[in-house]
């Protein structure tokens, strides 16, 4: 019962150190550093990993940078 209630509270404490490391592997970041600021300052990292996400979307010239990259890659995979 006891193991059961501790392994369900990491599961649940663990949630957002994981949440946080992924969406910054996803945007070419480093998972380890953002899981260890998860770990430490939860719902901080998640915020400020969230301001530098949206800072880049709606940045427009990364929205081309981005895009120029997938055409590339596009050729690159018609072409081999």
């Amino acid at each position: 019962m006891l193991v059961d209630l501790l392994l369900g509270g990491l599961c649940a404490i663990m949630f957002l150190p994981l949440t946080t490391g992924y969406c910054a592997y996803s945007y070419g970041r480093s998972f380890w550093l953002w899981f260890a600021l998860g770990c430490f300052l939860p719902i901080v990292s998640f915020f400020v990993l969230f301001a530098l996400i949206a800072r880049r979307q709606f940045n427009p010239g990364q929205q081309l940078v981005d895009e120029a990259k997938q055409i590339l890659a596009q050729a690159a995979v018609k072409k081999g």
